[in-house]
């Protein structure tokens, strides 16, 4: 298992990804000021995204019902808990969009080759998902039943 999005498993069988890119930011901005440069404040996180690209070939990885899965998730406008393989849980996400390029025909028009790309936004108050030392007990554990899948 690569990641999970909800109960949607990335692995080698339906959506293996091939990168993937996570965009943090946080806000400053600025208040003018006469004769001084504008001064700087920080004044919280800004939003989150992740975007998992790949490449499916149906004769070895998933295809079109992988992608047709995801597709269905991002109709219902959910979020859904974000956790890589080693435990670590990004947040909940939400399915922003999802770019599908098809190539490589068989003689029936199935694609041999599917590049994909989900871009997914970060839906849940940073500060909720802190860790606290009460919780790495459950960290722990959990990271030993994740290591037993893989």
């Amino acid at each position: 298992m690569m990641m999970t999005l909800g109960f949607f498993v990335f692995e080698r069988r339906t959506a293996p990804y091939q990168t993937l890119e996570h965009d943090k930011a946080w806000r400053h901005p600025d208040n003018p000021r006469v004769g001084a440069r504008p001064s700087s404040q920080f004044t919280g996180v800004d939003n989150e995204f992740i975007t998992l690209s790949g490449e499916l070939r149906p004769e070895v990885t998933g295809g079109r019902a992988s992608l047709n899965e995801v597709t269905r998730m991002a109709d219902s406008g959910k979020s859904y808990p974000l956790i890589d393989g080693e435990g670590y849980t990004y947040g909940h996400f939400a399915i922003l969009d999802i770019k599908e390029t098809k190539t490589e025909f068989f003689n029936d028009g199935a694609p041999r080759k599917i590049e994909f790309s989900m871009k997914l936004k970060r839906t849940d108050d940073k500060s909720r998902n802190r860790i606290g030392s009460a919780d790495l007990g459950n960290l722990s554990l959990g990271a030993s039943i994740l290591g037993g899948l893989r």
